[in-house]
């Protein structure tokens, strides 16, 4: 138990400054610098993508067969789909297209409790790479360098929810070369490829919007956490789960008073992150996870435990000024570090995630708004360009080996 006379002390000085944060309105800052410019990009005009028809068992029949695809943090790639069959950016002649998009919901086969299972992941993928390299020559010329390929799942397109077999599998051999879109992202990684996208998991949007509470409203929680501390069907010890991170943060606070922390989930979720001042992202199985988006939006301060994390947008999003980072081997001393931040600072990172700017870019909304996640991601494929002409193979020359992996992935599909 961590209590203490000096906790009491914090207490009086966590009331003394909430009453700064309550009763002043966290105006909106713009994000300087190239950030800004970032996040501001219009990547319409800038590039060309050709969307593939591809039979309807590779996406709308998975959807039909189970809607609550549409709902799970994973539905990016659908809601990136539609965007893009209506998108300015779309071309409809493959020969002016600067990338190939191959709409596959790799994600969208639920066990009954809606966990994504990916192990027919790849070879569903390579089903439908198989089918775009023989009815369209444009795979061919440069081995799907020009192509990119939306992957949420846990790791990516190592295609597996546990990272010690994430690892072992790597990524998918015939996507080596194409541009991944994906939510995973840690740096020195097997499963994140140089030059991937990193993007935010899925939260719904309307929902969110429909659980605003006005904008004055005091932020009398200072630190909050809803989620599992211990996964006990698979590591009941929780020393593998999280890294420990998440069972440190219960084992030494638990008891604090400054933590309002639990493994319950209240119909007020949304309502208690709009009334905290930090909001814990820690890692689970994978570093991510939808807390980050649900804390940008509802201006939450994040507090990131997630080693060598790489985060959404990075290059548009000043993670560092919005956020506060811990390491993991520091969770015992979260109260110190938290508590330690100057008051004016806390207000800063207020007033950037109060900018409307800055919710927008780590959603998914329909329809799509201007600078939102759909365009971000344009933007990123837009800075690729132009494609080096090192990427165009030789006539007869193939650099992808079609028969590395698991026997298994080689297995129709």
């Amino acid at each position: 138990m961590r209590v203490s006379m000096w906790v009491l002390v914090l207490l009086f000085i966590f009331g003394f400054n909430h009453r700064i944060f309550a009763h002043q309105r966290p105006r909106t800052e713009r994000i300087s610098g190239s950030a800004g410019d970032v996040l501001e990009d219009d990547p319409v005009g800038r590039l060309k993508v050709y969307v593939y028809e591809l039979p309807s068992k590779y996406n709308k029949k998975l959807l039909q067969k189970d809607p609550r695809c549409l709902t799970y943090m994973f539905a990016a790639e659908i809601f990136i789909h539609r965007f893009l069959l209506s998108s300015p950016v779309r071309t409809l002649n493959p020969d002016e297209a600067d990338w190939f998009y191959t709409p596959i919901y790799t994600t969208c086969d639920l066990t009954p409790t809606g966990m994504p299972l990916p192990f027919k992941s790849p070879r569903m993928m390579r089903s439908a790479i198989q089918l775009i390299s023989t009815n369209w020559p444009y795979w061919n010329r440069t081995d799907g360098a020009d192509h990119f390929f939306v992957v949420p799942h846990d790791f990516g397109a190592c295609f597996h929810y546990q990272e010690e077999k994430a690892i072992k599998r790597g990524i998918l051999p015939l996507l080596q070369r194409a541009t991944l879109v994906q939510t995973f992202g840690q740096r020195n990684h097997v499963c994140l490829n140089e030059g991937s996208i990193i993007i935010p998991p899925y939260a719904p949007p309307k929902k969110m919007q429909a659980r605003q509470i006005p904008p004055d409203t005091p932020r009398s929680i200072f630190v909050y956490f809803r989620g599992l501390f211990y996964d006990v069907n698979n590591d009941p010890e929780g020393g593998y789960y999280a890294r420990g991170a998440r069972a440190a943060v219960w084992e030494n606070f638990k008891n604090n008073a400054l933590f309002d922390i639990s493994t319950e989930h209240p119909t007020t979720y949304y309502e208690d992150m709009q009334r905290a001042i930090f909001c814990l992202c820690p890692l689970g199985w994978a570093p991510w996870s939808p807390r980050l988006v649900e804390a940008v939006v509802f201006g939450c301060i994040p507090v990131i435990i997630a080693d060598d994390i790489v985060l959404p947008f990075a290059d548009a999003i000043p993670w560092e000024d919005i956020g506060v980072f811990v390491a993991e081997e520091d969770v015992p001393n979260l109260d110190i570090i938290l508590t330690s931040i100057p008051t004016d600072v806390i207000l800063r990172k207020q007033r950037l995630l109060a900018n409307p700017s800055m919710k927008r870019a780590m959603q998914f909304p329909q329809p799509a708004q201007s600078g939102d996640a759909f365009h971000q991601i344009l933007n990123g494929l837009a800075r690729k360009l132009p494609h080096d002409n090192k990427i165009f193979l030789k006539p007869g020359e193939k650099v992808l080996n079609w028969t590395a992996g698991p026997v298994g992935d080689l297995k129709p599909w």
